[in-house]
């Protein structure tokens, strides 16, 4: 017996944005397929959250916009919407031309690494944020561990790659004055 698998749907552009405004759930939009986002562990919420708490107090009052999980990333130069588990932007924000709803010009942009995204957070996804013109800083936070990875732009096909490792490290971010100590980063989900 010869199994038959039938090629993935491809929609458009303007189809999967109709579909996602209806949508419950969140999906990235990747080369003309809808692939669902998939729910995160209590670890990985809980640093996404003390990742956001963090970069709220530091920012409070300064010219940035933080956003978290819900807000929607277009990178034209690939056609390819997705949604970062953090992304500062300088004000103002840029929005994709005819929505309201589709943030363009992020500065900087975290992940918090899971073993079913790990390779595609490494890969494919930072090749698409390394075509915005407007993105200087890609942080990667693993969540079994006390440990980030910062790239930074040094010019335009050229990033520095800087980790740290362990409860005592501090990260000082390049692209925004904001220091963030792995303590507090990791507080309620790895103990020292």
């Amino acid at each position: 017996m010869t199994l038959a698998f039938s090629p993935a749907k491809i929609y458009t552009a303007e189809e999967y944005l109709a579909l996602e405004v209806e949508s419950d759930r969140r999906h990235e939009y990747r080369h003309g397929e809808i692939v669902p986002m998939t729910g995160g562990t209590p670890e990985h919420n809980k640093i996404a959250s003390a990742l956001n708490a963090l970069l709220w107090f530091a920012l409070r009052g300064k010219p940035y916009s933080l956003f978290i999980t819900d807000q929607r990333l277009w990178i034209p130069a690939l056609d390819t919407y997705t949604y970062p588990d953090a992304m500062v932007i300088a004000d103002p924000v840029d929005l994709k031309p005819g929505r309201k709803d589709t943030v363009t010009n992020p500065l900087l942009l975290a992940e918090v690494l899971s073993d079913s995204t790990e390779k595609y957070d490494r890969g494919d996804k930072f090749e698409a944020y390394r075509t915005l013109s407007s993105l200087q800083e890609y942080v990667l936070i693993d969540q079994y561990r006390p440990h980030v990875e910062q790239y930074v732009k040094q010019s335009e096909h050229q990033w520095l790659f800087t980790e740290y490792s362990g409860l005592e490290a501090r990260v000082p971010l390049a692209s925004i004055p904001v220091e963030l100590a792995l303590t507090d980063l990791y507080e309620g989900v790895i103990n020292a």
